[in-house]
């Protein structure tokens, strides 16, 4: 039996996903922009993903927009902003725990003459609302922070910042990595006050290689590809008729239990905690208001990397961090205070619904038998 709990890197595709992707590559494979009926077919599949995905954030169709992916979607919210609003505001605010996709994107933009500043959790492993307000400033084009950390679950005070930020500087520009909040902790756009969300389908039982940007009415965003007139002309390209309906098709299933999933997973967080806590040499960091979904522990004196390989050899997988890091590390870890040791150590385990009793049953022996097996370092 295995026992994923890497949920945090990507999903295990739900039925109504994979039927909707399979529906579109046998019937509904048109191009949607064709005019003929194969074409209006697979426009009426786009069109209706878009709305199941609208309704889900609490906005208008309209305003959500397709990629390729969440990497994407990030790098056209900040490269799109910063063509068009930073002609003459050169400065971006940014949270120091980025995704990598989000970090890399503004290493770019620093070598376009943007002067990029991050706020950093302070000493107690915290942010606050009012360091990002203390370094926005008329200079400033955008403000970008992660609604949950992927590392650790770590909940940003994104509510609190975006609104501070818009009532001293309403031209400001907010954007939101969304991807490790939507779909599992209740979020509307309009109590974000966040004019871009970058949301990914792998991450919420869809199929890789599509994510959406929530772009609100009235923002523009310069394009970063440059093509046809697909999604306003904002991002263009023929769209992946069959990802996109499968992203549609996991929404519309999900979003109707996302409270019965946070209180079920909520719960199994709970359990893995109890289970782990007379462990020794093993620190749980449960931060709290974290979402549910993450869990990062550290077994300390092992190598995170060969105790991850251990497990899998017994069919449980989860992971040493961010996917997209490869196992190095990216240096979240570190920015909310965590040491050398904890850091090498680390361990994160990911949840979804899916989960059981039994996957934590079976960690807890596998973290035992690594302990008994592996040499301490």
């Amino acid at each position: 039996m295995e026992h994923y709990l890497d949920n945090a890197a990507t999903t295990k595709p739900c039925e109504a996903a994979k039927r909707a992707m399979i529906r579109c590559v046998e019937e509904n494979y048109g191009n949607p922009s064709s005019l003929h009926r194969k074409g209006l077919d697979a426009q009426h599949e786009v069109d209706n993903a878009r709305r199941i995905i609208a309704k889900a954030l609490g906005c208008k169709p309209q305003e959500i927009l397709f990629t390729s992916g969440a990497t994407e979607s990030n790098n056209l919210a900040l490269r799109g902003t910063a063509a068009r609003y930073g002609k003459w505001r050169k400065k971006i605010v940014v949270s120091g725990v980025e995704h990598a996709s989000v970090k890399q994107t503004l290493r770019y933009l620093r070598t376009e003459g943007f002067d990029i500043t991050e706020v950093m959790p302070r000493t107690d492993g915290l942010f606050y609302a009012e360091d990002f307000l203390n370094v926005v400033d008329k200079n400033t084009c955008l403000v970008s922070i992660m609604l949950v950390n992927n590392e650790n679950g770590y909940r940003l005070p994104v509510e609190q910042v975006f609104r501070s930020v818009k009532r001293s500087f309403p031209d400001v520009i907010t954007h939101c990595d969304g991807v490790q909040g939507f779909l599992k902790i209740p979020f509307r756009v309009r109590t974000l006050q966040a004019d871009l969300i970058s949301i990914s389908g792998h991450k919420v039982h869809g199929i890789k290689g599509v994510g959406a940007l929530y772009q609100k009415q009235g923002v523009l965003l310069n394009p970063i590809l440059f093509g046809g007139h697909q999604e306003n002309g904002v991002r263009p390209g023929t769209e992946s008729v069959p990802l996109i309906a499968s992203f549609g098709a996991a929404v519309e299933t999900l979003f109707p239990t996302l409270d019965d999933r946070f209180a079920y997973v909520s719960d199994l967080k709970k359990r893995l905690i109890a289970l782990l806590q007379s462990m020794r040499e093993l620190e749980i960091q449960d931060i709290p208001g974290a979402s549910p979904y993450v869990l990062n522990i550290s077994l300390l004196g092992y190598r995170s990397e060969t105790v991850m390989h251990f497990l899998e050899k017994r069919d449980i997988f989860l992971s040493s961090g961010s996917a997209c890091s490869k196992g190095a590390s990216s240096g979240v870890l570190e920015a909310f205070g965590a040491n050398d040791v904890q850091v090498d150590s680390t361990l994160r385990i990911s949840f979804s619904s899916e989960n059981q009793e039994e996957d934590l049953l079976a960690l807890r022996q596998g973290l035992e038998e690594a302990q008994h097996t592996l040499l301490h370092k």
